[in-house]
């Protein structure tokens, strides 16, 4: 673990990437020079901050300069928004912290609309309608997921099953290497569910947390947002047409905390939806992964009828971030808040507390980014009813350097 004085030994290091941003934002040097030099500084700044680089592929690329056409000046300012994002890194690395929102503007390009405990309440009402009973909400809640667990010893052939059909669906609309593909691992001891880890040349290594037991719909859900069309297929994207296409070093680096990271998280969550719409899977689960799982396929349509309740408690989470980060709840009003109106188990509250305090305002990558992309994609023309052109603008948007602020202006 990184500690918070380690870059007070390496001025140089802060020097350059003052320098760097002052250049940027003042003369007409080539992009490629800066990018250069960008990707230099997020490796450099990666060995005092082991979060910071998510994947690193690029070799030594030649300069070109860069086009003038729009995706020229989307390049511009996603490089601008970057390095803006690579300061404030730095300064937290030196123990500068700053308030929820504000760390969130100037990591991810974005702010997350705050709820009160009034909105939550609400949608728990709408659960206790649909859980009757006498139980507290919470417990019923627990007792009707475990009722649709994957046994440990059948989680390598639904996972598989549901990676290879996600995988069929997107290739029909997406063209990816004919050699790409990933490996699946399953961990422990970690503050996540799944973590893509991307390798370059198409390939990915996808962790699963084993940690806390894993319910049915998780399968998909990580099949989608890990890999086809979430993670995995991004990442390969913009290898593809930034990196060698283009010759854009600057996107051979992901680094985590940056506006890159909201598209990803909101891209790979909606990616959920643009593979499998609800009906197509709910058909799937029924005829697939229930049987492969053990379960009843018969109780598919009622565990995600319950599901799309509960998934309109995620800004739950933001808010337990935002109060504990921002000082006004202590660790232990957060986890309560989570296990409240998140309704998460005490365990499951104590594993995401965890990735709180470690990653922080990214939270808000997943629940708004998801909603950012989603109201993208459907203004452009991407609407249900529409999968054709939902395909079309999703794919134009993980193969492009589009930005959290430009996703507002559309």
């Amino acid at each position: 673990m990184f500690k918070p004085s380690s870059l007070i030994s390496h001025p140089p290091l802060l020097i350059t990437l003052i320098s760097l941003f002052s250049v940027f934002v003042t003369s007409s040097q080539p992009l490629d020079s800066i990018a250069r030099s960008y990707v230099h500084l997020v490796l450099s700044l990666g060995k005092h901050d082991p979060d910071l680089v998510d994947a690193y592929y690029g070799p030594s690329v030649t300069s070109m300069q860069p086009p003038k056409d729009t995706i020229g000046r989307l390049r511009h300012e996603y490089l601008r928004k970057q390095l803006i994002a690579l300061h404030a890194r730095a300064d937290f690395v030196q123990g500068t912290k700053l308030k929820f929102d504000d760390e969130s503007r100037v990591m991810f390009d974005a702010v997350a609309p705050t709820y009160s405990e009034a909105h939550f309440a609400a949608l728990l009402k709408e659960l206790e309608a649909a859980l009757p009973g006498k139980e507290p909400l919470l417990d019923r809640l627990e007792g009707f997921r475990t009722r649709f667990l994957i046994p440990r010893d059948k989680l390598d052939t639904v996972f598989a099953a549901a990676i290879a059909e996600c995988r069929r669906r997107t290739r029909e609309h997406i063209a990816i290497s004919s050699e790409e593909s990933f490996a699946v691992e399953f961990v422990t001891g970690k503050p996540w569910s799944g973590y893509n880890w991307y390798q370059g040349n198409s390939r990915s290594i996808i962790q699963v947390n084993v940690d806390l037991p894993i319910t049915i719909d998780r399968a998909v859900d990580l099949a989608a947002h890990e890999g086809y069309p979430g993670h995995h297929v991004y990442n390969a994207l913009l290898e593809q047409h930034l990196v060698r296409e283009k010759q854009w070093m600057e996107f051979s680096v992901y680094m985590l905390f940056s506006p890159q990271s909201l598209i990803a998280e909101g891209s790979a969550n909606y990616g959920i939806e643009v593979v499998l719409p609800d009906a197509d899977r709910i058909a799937f689960e029924e005829k697939v992964l229930f049987p492969l799982a053990g379960l009843d396929p018969k109780t598919a349509e009622q565990y995600y009828s319950i599901q799309s309740i509960t998934a309109k408690l995620a800004f739950a989470q933001n808010e337990a971030a935002r109060g504990y980060l921002n000082g006004t709840i202590d660790r232990t009003k957060a986890m309560h808040w989570l296990t409240t109106y998140a309704l998460m188990s005490l365990p499951r509250a104590e594993q995401r507390t965890r990735f709180i305090e470690r990653y922080r305002s990214y939270v808000i990558n997943y629940n708004y980014g998801q909603e950012l992309v989603k109201t993208y994609v459907e203004s452009n023309g991407g609407t249900s009813d529409n999968p054709d052109r939902r395909w079309e603008v999703f794919k134009d948007l993980l193969s492009s350097p589009r930005l959290p602020s430009g996703l507002m202006k559309n």
